[in-house]
C-alpha cells in the first residue's frame, strides 16, 4: 500500500492537516498552550511569594491549555473520520455485515434518494408572508399607515393621528 493512498495513519490520510487553515489552526494551539501554561507559571511564582489567590489561577490556566489540546485533537479526529467516510463513499466499498447503524444509515440514503452531507451547514433565512399566501393582514395595513403617518408628520403626538 503506497503511502498517498489515504489509510488513517498515513501520510495520504494527513494532508488534509497541512492545508493553511490547519497550518493556522496548529499554531494557534501550540501558541495558546504555551501562553497558557506561562501563565500558570506565572500564577505558581506569585502564589510562591504570597498571594494566595494566584493558588486558584495556577490551576486554572492548566486547565485552559487542556481544553485548547482537547479541541485540537477533537477537530483532528472529525477531520480525518470525514475524510475516511467521504472517501469509502466515493469508492462504493460497502460496510461491514455486522455493522447494523452503518447499514440502516445506507439504506435510509438510499431509500431517500439524497446524498448527505457532511457536517453542519449554515442557517438557512426563511422569509415568510403574513397570512401564509401573500394577502395583507388587515391589523398590519393599519399599523403601517400610522407608522408611515408618524414618518411623515414628525412633530405630531400619536393622539394627533386622525385614523
Amino acid at each position: 500500500m503506497s503511502e498517498s493512498s489515504g489509510v488513517p495513519g498515513t501520510l495520504g490520510a494527513m494532508k488534509r492537516l497541512w492545508t493553511p487553515a490547519w497550518i493556522a489552526r496548529h499554531v494557534a494551539m501550540v501558541v495558546l498552550v504555551t501562553a497558557f501554561l506561562a501563565l500558570g507559571w506565572w500564577q505558581v511564582s506569585r502564589a510562591a511569594a504570597g498571594n494566595a489567590i494566584s493558588w486558584g489561577y495556577a490551576v486554572e490556566w492548566p486547565i485552559f491549555a487542556g481544553f485548547v489540546v482537547f479541541v485540537w485533537w477533537r477537530e483532528v479526529r472529525h477531520a480525518l473520520r470525514d475524510a475516511e467516510a467521504g472517501k469509502t463513499a466515493a469508492v462504493g466499498e460497502t460496510p461491514a455485515a455486522g455493522d447494523p447503524t452503518v447499514v440502516e444509515r445506507a439504506e435510509a440514503v438510499e431509500a431517500a434518494g439524497v446524498r448527505p452531507r457532511p457536517g453542519i451547514g449554515r442557517p438557512v433565512r426563511v422569509t415568510r408572508t403574513v397570512g401564509g399566501h401573500g394577502e395583507e393582514d388587515a391589523e398590519l395595513a393599519a399599523y403601517n399607515r400610522y407608522l408611515s403617518w408618524l414618518n411623515a408628520n414628525p412633530g405630531a403626538k400619536p393622539g394627533d393621528y386622525p385614523g
